[in-house]
């Protein structure tokens, strides 16, 4: 009799926290650019806000690299996150450059970009089918 058994994906938890995390920093982000423009402290929680996306978007990498470095999987979801990070790089200099023209369109795309990978990590994985015959 052979037992059918199922992988669970190493690191699932930490990857799933690091994309919910860098999420919610970059919700964050946006709801504090919203306030720039009523309030005189949202320039400095918008400033602390963006040290904390880097650091998760830091994160993140970390998070992929750990979860495909084991199970020897695709690179795929490392390139994804190590191009986010590029994204959140361009998305520094920018904002440090005042360059709103370019700096808010970037953060809306990376908060959609951010929201598929965390929708993504969320998803339930489909399980291998038992082979027939068995």
């Amino acid at each position: 009799m052979t037992r059918q058994t199922t992988a669970v994906p190493r690191g699932g938890t930490f990857l799933r926290t690091a994309a919910v995390l860098q999420t919610l920093a970059l919700f964050f982000q946006a709801s504090t650019a919203g306030m720039l423009l009523t309030s005189s402290h949202a320039y400095m929680l918008h400033d602390y806000g963006s040290k904390v996306m880097y650091a998760a978007a830091m994160l993140y990498v970390l998070a992929t690299v750990l979860a495909w470095h084991p199970g020897g999987g695709s690179p795929r979801p490392v390139l994804y996150s190590g191009g986010f990070l590029l994204l959140a790089s361009a998305q520094v200099v920018l904002g440090i450059a005042h360059v709103a023209s370019l700096h808010v369109p970037l953060g809306v795309v990376m908060f959609a970009l951010s929201t598929l990978a965390l929708v993504r990590s969320l998803s339930p994985r489909s399980l291998p089918r038992p082979a027939a015959g068995s």
